[in-house]
C-alpha cells in the first residue's frame, strides 16, 4: 500500500481473527470508522446480544475525513487525526460487543468543487480491484460470515470510498468460495447472502417527520424533501426485501456513534429525532437482500433467515 505523504498511519488496533466458535455470523464492510455506527448498528448489536458473532470491516481509516463536531476542531485533534479516529473506533466497536479490523487502505477524501478535483495518489478509491478485495476475502475467509451487509452500487450517497466499498464486497461475495481466485488468502468460504443496507429513504425519514408534527415536535426533515424533490429523477430508491426489529438497540447506536466524537456533534440533526419518535414510528433497521444462496421469502424480518436451520443440523 502507498501511503501520500502528509499521512502518518498509527499502529493498527485490530481485534484478531475471531474463530467462528459460535453457529450465526455476520460481517458488516464500511468504507470509514464512523459508517458502521450510521447504518445497521441497532442491527449488530441486537445479533451480537442474541449470540451471534458480528465482525465489522472498516476499508479505510478515514484519515481525510473532516471535523465536523466544531468542539473537536484544535490543532491537537487535527494533527492526529488518523491516531483519533482509530481510537474513536475502539470506543464505539466496544459499545456495539463487535469485533473490527482496519483493512489497510487510505481514505480517499470526498472531493469537492467544479471541475472536481482528482483523487490522490494511492487512495483506496483508485486502487485496482483485486488489490482492493484481496484483504476482505482473506477476512471472509477467516471469519468465515454466513451474512455481508454494504452499501448499493452508488454506495449509499457518492463517496468514492463508499462505491468502492460496495464493488470489493460484491468481490469478496463473489470470490471467497472459489479455491482458484486470491491463492494465499485461506480457505474458501461461500457466505450465504449479501444485503445492501437502506437506512436513509423515502418512507422512513417520512414516518419519523409526522411523527413529530404529531407530537408537536419542530422536525429537521424538511430539507430532506427539498433534496429528493431536487435528485428524485437521477437515483433508484434501493428496494427493500428484509426489515429488522431493533428498536430496543437505538440507545446503543447512538452511544456508538457518539463515540465518534471528530465526526459526531452532539447538538448535530442526528439526534433530532427522540428515540421514542423513532421507536414508534419505524422501529426497525432496513436493507435489500441483493445476493443469495439459501431460499428466502419476502419481506424478511430476520438476516439469518434461511441460514439458521442451515447451520444447526
Amino acid at each position: 500500500m502507498m501511503v501520500p505523504r502528509g499521512i502518518r498511519l498509527p499502529a493498527a488496533t485490530n481485534d484478531p481473527v475471531v474463530p467462528p466458535s459460535k453457529p450465526l455470523r455476520l460481517m458488516a464492510v464500511h468504507a470509514h470508522p464512523d459508517d458502521e455506527s450510521s447504518k445497521g448498528a441497532a442491527t449488530m448489536a441486537r445479533y451480537v446480544r442474541e449470540g451471534a458473532e458480528v465482525m465489522v470491516a472498516t476499508l479505510t481509516g478515514g484519515e481525510r475525513g473532516d471535523i465536523l463536531n466544531k468542539a473537536m476542531e484544535r490543532p491537537d485533534v487535527r494533527d492526529n487525526l488518523p491516531r483519533i479516529r482509530r481510537e474513536e473506533m475502539a470506543r464505539a466497536r466496544e459499545i456495539l460487543g463487535v469485533h473490527q479490523q482496519f483493512l489497510g487502505f487510505v481514505d480517499s477524501g470526498l472531493p469537492e468543487g467544479d471541475p472536481l478535483p482528482p483523487l490522490p495518489d494511492g487512495c483506496f478509491a483508485l486502487q485496482p480491484l483485486e488489490k482492493a478485495a484481496g484483504p476482505l476475502v482473506r477476512a471472509v475467509r477467516e471469519f468465515r460470515p454466513h451474512v455481508i451487509l454494504t452499501y448499493d452500487e452508488e454506495g449509499g450517497y457518492p463517496h468514492p470510498d463508499h462505491i468502492k466499498t460496495h464493488q470489493v464486497a460484491v468481490e469478496a461475495f463473489e470470490a471467497a468460495a472459489d479455491p482458484d481466485r486470491y491463492p494465499g488468502t485461506g480457505d474458501p468460504w461461500q457466505p450465504l447472502k449479501l444485503y445492501y443496507f437502506a437506512t436513509f429513504h423515502k418512507d422512513r425519514i417520512t414516518a419519523l417527520h409526522e411523527e413529530m408534527l404529531e407530537r408537536g415536535l419542530e422536525s429537521p426533515y424538511a430539507e430532506w424533501f427539498k433534496r429528493w424533490e431536487e435528485q428524485e429523477s437521477d437515483r433508484k430508491p434501493v428496494e427493500i426485501t428484509s426489515r429488522v426489529q431493533c428498536a430496543d438497540y437505538f440507545p446503543i447506536r447512538d452511544q456508538a456513534l457518539l463515540a465518534h466524537a471528530t465526526q459526531i456533534d452532539p447538538d448535530s440533526s442526528w439526534f433530532a429525532c427522540p428515540v421514542e419518535v423513532q421507536r414508534a414510528a419505524w422501529p426497525t433497521e432496513d436493507y435489500h437482500l441483493a445476493r443469495s444462496v439459501v431460499d428466502a421469502e419476502f419481506p424478511e424480518d430476520d438476516l439469518f433467515a434461511g441460514i439458521r436451520e442451515r447451520v444447526s443440523r
